[in-house]
């Protein structure tokens, strides 16, 4: 399979375009437009949530919005290669909490959850798209960018009475997919120390559905956007890779 992943890894990979284009660590010092969602159509498609009004732009400045859109565009294509899902490649969706759209998408995906600010209706509306089967992963985030007190509030609020379950390579979604059989391998893009892999599950059992995946002082979509650079090397991206697709594939049978 890892050699599958470096296969597929040619599919984004370009010239040092990228870097230019970006700026290291996402768009900085200028705006971005954001694309118009793709109507749903039963296809899987990429959600990012936001927190805060809509935006028509997104800048470094915009938390939520970092490796957008590459780093997701990135991610599917790998996800294309690798399976049968048939996700959109190009669109990618935004979506705010409490906007009904999120429940035809089992899965989404958070960047910067440590600035996380939710209202009582937000936190209610996303208790329920939880409850009834989302499967929310939260990514790029750590104890200099946002922290994790917050972030913890934030999300009692939403399940209150939560419990935050550190999570080793012998649960079920780090082998979904791929066997993922050591988390000391994940890399790191730019934080400090081992990443941290936590979760929430339904009704506090680890033996049932894991509701909430959050990686904690790290950034794997940070190699997703960067893949196509050359500015870490291919087993790195592998790796990032390997952990979204089993993430997807987990949300998508449970």
């Amino acid at each position: 399979m890892a050699v599958a992943v470096a296969a597929a890894l040619l599919v984004v990979s370009t010239p040092l375009n990228g870097v230019a284009q970006r700026g290291f660590g996402g768009y900085r010092g200028r705006a971005e437009p954001v694309m118009p969602n793709t109507p749903y159509d039963g296809r899987f498609t990429f959600v990012r949530l936001r927190y805060g009004p809509a935006m028509p732009y997104v800048s470094q400045r915009i938390p939520w919005s970092h490796d957008y859109p590459a780093g997701e565009r990135h991610f599917m294509k790998i996800l294309n290669e690798l399976s049968y899902l048939n996700p959109h490649m190009e669109e990618t969706n935004i979506l705010g909490f409490d906007d009904p759209e999120v429940f035809r998408y089992p899965v989404a995906y958070m960047a910067e959850p440590g600035f996380l600010s939710l209202t009582e209706d937000e936190a209610v509306h996303f208790r329920e798209y939880l409850l009834k089967g989302g499967f929310v992963i939260f990514d790029d985030f750590a104890e200099r960018r946002g922290g994790w007190g917050n972030f913890e509030e934030q999300m009692l609020h939403v399940l209150p009475g939560a419990r935050f379950v550190d999570l080793d390579a012998t649960h079920p979604i780090f082998h979904s997919f791929f066997e993922i059989n050591d988390l000391d391998i994940i890399p790191q893009y730019y934080d400090v120390g081992a990443p941290i892999f936590r979760g929430i599950f339904e009704n506090n059992d680890p033996a049932k559905r894991l509701l909430v995946m959050v990686n904690f002082n790290t950034d794997i979509s940070e190699f997703w956007e960067f893949s196509d650079t050359g500015l870490k090397p291919i087993d790195e991206s592998n790796e990032a890779y390997k952990l979204g697709v089993n993430y997807i594939m987990y949300g998508m049978i449970h």
